[in-house]
């Protein structure tokens, strides 16, 4: 009885008891979108009935999220569920809890182009004001060239290094 309690107490996390790196990236995702909609971990918490402090753990990977939650998270956030898997690298994916139960288990294939989290653009504070910015520029019209200036610019930039 005390083996099987153990493994309950244990659901979801890694062998050493931390956070599963899934969960945890789950809730940077959610940190994410929260936080370029401007949105506050209180309002977040009002809008999905919860406590801050519940929010607070989610996005940090302290408590999972549960299936249906996640929906309602995805609807208030205005994200489809996948929102909160993209992204993810090949270490954090190998670290599931069926990777954990299951020895012999074929790690999960993902996309080549991964980015880790030291290096994720998207967790950068300067891309999260860059995008509240863009989305703050009343002229879409303007807006828009302004997005197709940028693309264009990143692809001179890429295509100039290439040649050095």
């Amino acid at each position: 009885m005390t083996n099987e309690v153990n493994k309950r107490s244990s659901r979801g996390r890694t062998p050493l008891g931390e956070p599963n790196p899934i969960d945890v990236h789950v809730g940077h995702r959610i940190r994410l979108r929260r936080t370029l909609l401007g949105l506050s971990q209180e309002k977040l918490a009002s809008l999905l009935g919860l406590t801050f402090q519940q929010v607070q753990k989610y996005e940090r990977g302290m408590n999972r999220v549960g299936a249906s939650r996640l929906w309602d998270i995805s609807k208030v956030l205005e994200v489809p569920i996948n929102f909160f898997y993209e992204d993810m690298n090949k270490d954090v994916a190998s670290q599931s809890p069926r990777m954990f139960s299951i020895p012999d288990s074929k790690p999960l294939l993902l996309q080549e182009d991964e980015v880790s989290y030291d290096t994720d653009p998207m967790q950068k504070q300067e891309t999260i004001e860059l995008v509240k910015a863009y989305y703050k520029i009343p002229n879409r019209k303007a807006a828009k060239q302004l997005f197709d200036l940028i693309i264009t610019m990143s692809k001179s930039t890429y295509n100039n290094e290439e040649e050095n």
